[in-house]
């Protein structure tokens, strides 16, 4: 199973995404971290990669008209049925309309990672639960100036 995962648009942090590719990568998902990202070359990248789930994270409140042009362009290019998920400083008054445009589920502050674990086991029937390691690193030493380390190298997971 393999998953894209996006900060959308112009945000800062990067700090979420490398989470949340880290505990896909835990879990046995073949990750392609593609750093900021809009809709279009979000888009684009999944026609070439052909993911099983989008995960995109946003702080920047960009979410109520980033993603659901995401999802409308995912629909256009004949990718509606790809799970997208979104993470970040999601409000919880935006949840039910992020529900409404097509995301399958939102990981807003607080949402525990097992969850994520939880929902990614359930889009994969038949794969054994694993547990997360508690004291992961996630991303290693940073380099603030391009983000995660290793992020530059390559965009596959090893």
């Amino acid at each position: 199973m393999k998953a894209l995962v996006a900060i959308l648009g112009l945000d800062s942090h990067w700090r979420g995404s490398v989470m949340v590719a880290r505990v896909l990568r835990e879990v046995g998902l073949e990750v392609v971290y593609l750093g900021n990202q809009f809709p279009a070359d979000l888009v684009a990248a999944a026609l070439q990669e052909d993911p099983d789930l989008i995960a995109v994270s946003t702080l920047s409140g960009s979410h109520g008209t980033l993603v659901p042009e995401l999802i409308a362009l995912l629909r256009e290019r004949g990718l509606g049925q790809v799970p997208v998920i979104v993470g970040g400083a999601i409000p919880p008054r935006d949840v039910a309309a992020l529900r409404a445009v097509g995301v399958t589920d939102v990981f807003p502050p607080g949402r525990h990672l097992q969850d994520l674990v939880a929902f990614v086991l359930r889009l994969t029937p038949g794969r054994a639960p694993q547990r997360l390691s508690a004291c992961s690193p996630v991303g290693g030493r940073r380099n603030h100036s391009n983000g995660p380390e290793g992020e530059n190298e390559s965009r596959h997971s090893p």
